[in-house]
């Protein structure tokens, strides 16, 4: 099974609370010693995971121009990938679901799947070929979400969009020329929120598919948010209705 290299405290820690047996090797900085390294190497070593120091070049060529923090993981994905029939089998009225489409950036992937995780979202979807790989870029900006939070590719969004549906699961995507804003639609249901990428928004055919368009009033002079930041707007404003009720 091939190896991936997960990079940075965050995301290492994650893996080392979550998944030690995923830990093939870590590669830690042989000149750093400080409290932060002793710590996680102390947690390694209580989970009998493989350690080897190395310079600081190494890390580079292992971290694949990710920030590693002069730690870097090389990691298994065991199991099976998770599914979208196994994440709509167990639908609850506080069900949340972040549908991602089109977002190709790794680092902004990862960012998604961090604010995600932070507003309790159950599953993130997106599409096999149009979204960014899980690299060492992509867990580094999920700060260990990536470790917990399901990521689950679909071949055909739309069609996963109408089987969301189906499981009685309703779709608000973020429109930025849609009437309605995100406060004026009641979220206190199975919800699952469809962005797509900053600048080019939705496709067709992910929007056709949504039951609600909204978007985010924005007061100042700026068109568009990053799309981790506007997931975050609108997946805690989800979060907001439903303890106000």
């Amino acid at each position: 099974m091939k190896a991936r290299p997960v990079a940075g405290f965050h995301a290492v820690n994650a893996r080392l609370k979550h998944a030690p047996e995923s830990i093939v090797t870590l590669y830690v900085a042989a000149q750093r010693r400080d409290a932060r390294m002793r710590e996680l190497l102390a947690r390694a070593e209580q989970a009998g995971v493989k350690v080897l120091a190395v310079d600081e070049r190494r890390l580079e060529g292992l971290a694949g121009g990710a920030a590693h923090q002069g730690v870097v993981a090389l990691c298994t994905e065991g199991g099976q990938a998770p599914k979208l029939e196994d994440v709509l089998a167990s639908v609850t009225p506080d069900t949340l679901l972040l549908l991602l489409d089109g977002v190709t950036d790794p680092r902004n992937l990862g960012a998604c799947l961090r604010t995600a995780d932070a507003a309790g979202v159950n599953a993130v979807i997106v599409p096999r070929d149009r979204s960014a790989p899980l690299t060492a870029a992509a867990d580094k900006a999920a700060a260990g979400a990536a470790a917990t939070l399901p990521l689950v590719a679909v071949t055909n969004l739309a069609r996963a969009m109408d089987e969301i549906k189906e499981a009685g699961v309703w779709i608000v995507g973020a429109a930025a020329d849609a009437q309605a804003t995100i406060y004026d639609i009641d979220q206190r249901r199975p919800l699952a929120w469809a962005l797509g990428a900053e600048g080019t928004g939705l496709r067709r055919l992910t929007r056709e598919r949504c039951d609600w368009l909204a978007r985010i009033p924005l007061a100042g002079h700026v068109e568009s948010l990053n799309v981790s930041v506007a997931a975050g707007v609108c997946l805690f404003e989800t979060v907001r209705q439903r303890r106000a009720s």
